[in-house]
């Protein structure tokens, strides 16, 4: 009993720990290093790609990277604390949900795809890279980054099914699917009204 206990209060802080992490705004930041207040141009979304309609290349990826590794470092505090597969990803998940909700934001944030791509580079490499794979030929075809993030995690439970499987996993990928579909629930509509940005479209 007394080390499940002390379990459940690592589990916490670390969740804690990766939330707060998670709610770093680094495009915001990145913005504001020039004068923009990302909040307000553009899409009004605080990822690497109104950074990239908004303010260009290299800011883009910068955001990008930060982004990704907010989740990235969230699953090695897990596994460094062998926390176990399943407790590993609820503290991924807390990144995931640190970016779209952000303490420094109101509780407001991002889509949280370069995060959830980060959770899984090093949750599940495989799928980390059939999720980026699908993203890429759909964004290539259609120049959609909602439609390639919206059909390539809607995918992922079914290739964490296929290729890397356990019942830990499938819930965490699940759950990552649902935060996805839940923040584009705005694109979903302006997809279908056809009022979309397409990916490097200037604000």
């Amino acid at each position: 009993m007394t080390g499940e206990i002390g379990l459940m209060i690592k589990l916490f802080f670390l969740m804690l720990f990766a939330f707060l992490l998670g709610s770093i705004p680094v495009g915001v930041i990145i913005a504001k290093t020039k004068g923009v207040d990302l909040k307000k141009v553009g899409s009004g979304n605080i990822g690497a790609t109104n950074v990239l309609r908004s303010l260009g290349k290299f800011p883009a990826l910068l955001t990008l990277i930060g982004d990704v590794l907010k989740g990235s470092i969230a699953i090695i505090m897990g596994r460094y604390f062998e926390m176990g597969i399943l407790y590993e990803g609820f503290i991924g998940l807390s990144a995931i949900l640190g970016h779209n909700y952000s303490i420094f934001l109101g509780f407001k944030g991002g889509k949280g795809v370069a995060t959830s791509m980060g959770v899984l580079l090093f949750y599940s490499p495989i799928t980390a890279f059939i999720t980026f794979i699908i993203w890429v030929v759909v964004v290539i075809r259609t120049k959609y980054s909602s439609l390639g993030a919206l059909v390539s995690f809607l995918l992922l439970p079914i290739d964490i099914y296929i290729v890397d499987y356990s019942d830990e996993k499938l819930l965490v990928a699940s759950l990552i699917t649902v935060f996805i579909v839940i923040r584009h629930k705005n694109n979903i509509q302006r997809l279908m009204k056809g009022t979309e940005r397409k990916i490097g479209q200037r604000a």
